[in-house]
């Protein structure tokens, strides 16, 4: 009686949860683990929470604008840059399960006292450039557990993305939504602001094989190779199998990019620009190149090396990288004559 009044006036009383999931996805594929992967998941999405309702915030509270100093990385931060690494650390201290924490706003790693087997890499508010101008941001994440017998180095997160055990991002726009893999495939959280919790709205979410869209900063063109302008250039001709050329749509903002390439299909691209890429790769391009390949997509460097094969030499390395689509990313290889090793 209960279930068909709920059901006549539009109310879903049976929603689940980031933290439902989570409990489920452990019972469902882990059943002997400890709890420790479901607790950290659990003290991310407070941070995501907490970010989120201080991006909001942002303008009200004289957020916006440069801090005065520069990151690890050489850019100016934001005051938002610097709140969300703050929000970050002090929640990945207090999960009680983080031993190591690399951020783009610090530039060594940082070691947390007590216990802790996992080690969290994270871009705190990427895309903060842009946040003046009400453009999306977002916090990209990615998860190592620990070394067998390592009591929290650098060896812990100097390794191939394929070691990660989760990784996801959380843009912060209309919504806060989060995409998140544990290895089981990608499914996608919206934050209710009511409620106070992610719900699942993207459930096993997979991408396109193809699509006719392609997001690079055209702005960088002459700094690139020539096989990759002359493969730039091609997108702009009518197409074989449309008769038309490919649509362009750039934000300039790697997290809000990404999402929009999950959700419709396309191809994200940012090129090494000079001798090195612009994005770093373990706490951008890993996990990143997770999310999309979880997702049936592809991620690979310019000289079309699997992403997730890389090792990083320091904790702030830089790589190119093409990611999206199945076939968008092969017709990038083929064209530019690369080899993609694993065709998965």
């Amino acid at each position: 009686m209960s279930s068909d009044f709920a059901e006549k006036n539009n109310v879903n009383t049976d929603i689940v949860t980031l933290t439902r999931f989570i409990l489920e996805e452990q019972h469902h594929y882990a059943k002997e683990a400890s709890g420790e992967l479901t607790l950290l998941l659990n003290s991310l999405q407070f941070a995501f929470k907490f970010i989120a309702h201080t991006i909001r915030r942002a303008e009200l509270v004289n957020l916006i604008g440069l801090a005065g100093a520069s990151n690890s990385t050489g850019d100016d931060q934001k005051k938002l840059d610097v709140i969300g690494d703050e929000i970050f650390i002090n929640a990945m201290k207090a999960s009680g399960n983080v031993k190591v924490l690399v951020s783009e706003e610090q530039e060594d790693l940082i070691t947390f006292k007590g216990p802790g087997n996992y080690a969290v890499c994270c871009d705190p508010i990427d895309g903060s450039s842009n946040i003046d101008a009400g453009v999306s941001v977002g916090t990209i994440f990615g998860v190592y557990k620990l070394l067998p017998g390592s009591n929290g180095s650098i060896n812990d997160v100097l390794r191939r993305g394929t070691e990660m055990v989760a990784a996801g991002y959380t843009m912060y726009g209309a919504s806060a939504h989060l995409m998140l893999t544990t290895g089981n495939g990608v499914n996608g959280f919206t934050l209710d602001t009511q409620l106070g919790e992610f719900i699942l709205t993207h459930a096993n979410l997979k991408i396109p094989l193809s699509r006719t869209i392609y997001s690079i900063n055209e702005g960088n063109y002459i700094y690139w190779p020539a096989p990759i302008q002359k493969y730039i250039d091609s997108l702009k001709e009518p197409q074989p199998d449309t008769g038309k050329p490919y649509s362009a749509r750039y934000i300039g903002s790697m997290v809000a990019d990404v999402h929009r390439t999950l959700l419709y299909g396309g191809l994200f691209a940012y090129p090494t620009k000079g001798k090195s890429g612009k994005l770093r790769i373990l706490y951008e391009c890993f996990p990143m190149a997770m999310i999309l390949e979880q997702a049936g997509g592809k991620a690979v460097n310019d000289n079309g090396d699997r992403i997730l094969d890389l090792t990083p030499k320091e904790i702030h390395a830089r790589s190119g990288i093409w990611l999206g689509s199945k076939n968008e990313v092969d017709k990038f290889l083929k064209a530019t004559g690369q080899q993609f090793l694993n065709l998965n």
